[in-house]
């Protein structure tokens, strides 16, 4: 299946962010609080319509880039697609900003659609049916996290040219293995961008036992449902948490990890896993200031 997309070549990351691609910002003139005008770049959005074979399932807020993988991972998440679903293709319009998700044989997805449940995510997330569905019997890897990995990603992460660090306004979720970020997705929700690492995922038959999480946003019910529902045993994030996320977490296993700046971190599920292999102060303190101009290196 050919999706569309670019790989970057700059780094051995297997998708990066591509801040300068044409149509994800555009310039807005407006003035500052001494009254200067200024001009700064904005992040745009557009709706994307993902169908099930013939039926229209929802219209999304997007950036706009990966909307095949965008798709699917919505409606893996979902679970409107399960391991017993055979794709045969994905189609997307860019005129119509509509993806048909085509499976050989019907699916059984009506029962998700008689029930919606919006969430806390930004740009307004929606899950059908039941957000505990397939939890209970859920057994994830055990899997240990090393400190020293883990201050490396973050590190390479927050260095990473980005639309966040170009525009802000926007979220990003980075698909990890070891000290390694392989694919970085960012839109205008978490949600999405979740989703669109697990659309790649599933497109490219990746496992998840080990595999991180990396996201910029909050650690809530919704990103650890999705995240162990993806089969990931580790969730990490630089911001903070909301109580049913971690009793979720705690509850099928998943190791989570929040608050990673700089040298610090807090972990309220799966501490027996973390690997102490390195003295928290011998790494660097980095501001905001030195991730922006890391960046622009």
């Amino acid at each position: 299946m050919q999706l569309s997309g670019v790989l970057d070549s700059t780094s051995d990351y297997l998708i990066a962010p591509d801040p300068d691609r044409s149509g994800l910002t555009r310039k807005v003139k407006g003035s500052d609080q001494t009254g200067a005008e200024v001009s700064i770049s904005v992040v745009e959005e557009r709706p994307l319509t993902i169908y099930l074979n013939s039926r229209e399932i929802v219209t999304a807020m997007t950036i706009g880039d990966y909307p095949e993988y965008l798709a699917l991972g919505f409606l893996r998440n979902q679970r409107m697609l399960t391991n017993a679903d055979e794709v045969t293709g994905v189609e997307y319009d860019d005129d119509l900003e509509v993806v048909v998700v085509r499976t050989r044989t019907e699916t059984n997805h009506e029962a998700k659609l008689a029930k919606k449940t919006r969430t806390s995510g930004c740009a307004v997330g929606t899950v059908f049916g039941d957000m505990m569905d397939g939890l209970d019997d859920l057994t994830l890897p055990v899997a240990s996290v090393r400190m020293s990995e883990l201050y490396a990603l973050a590190s390479r992460i927050n260095r990473t040219p980005s639309l966040y660090l170009t525009a802000g306004a926007i979220h990003g979720t980075v698909l990890c293995q070891g000290n390694r970020p392989l694919v970085y997705m960012e839109d205008v929700g978490r949600h999405n961008a979740v989703d669109k690492i697990a659309g790649w995922m599933l497109s490219e038959n990746v496992g998840p036992a080990d595999k991180l999480l990396y996201t910029t946003g909050r650690l809530t019910s919704e990103m650890v449902i999705k995240t162990a529902l993806m089969g990931i045993p580790v969730l990490a994030s630089r911001s903070g948490f909301t109580a049913w996320g971690v009793d979720i977490a705690q509850q099928v296993g998943l190791t989570l990890i929040g608050r990673l700046r700089g040298n610090r971190f807090v972990c309220l599920s799966g501490r027996e896993r973390i690997l102490r292999d390195v003295d928290p102060t011998t790494v660097p303190f980095e501001s905001v200031k030195h991730r922006r101009k890391g960046a622009a290196e």
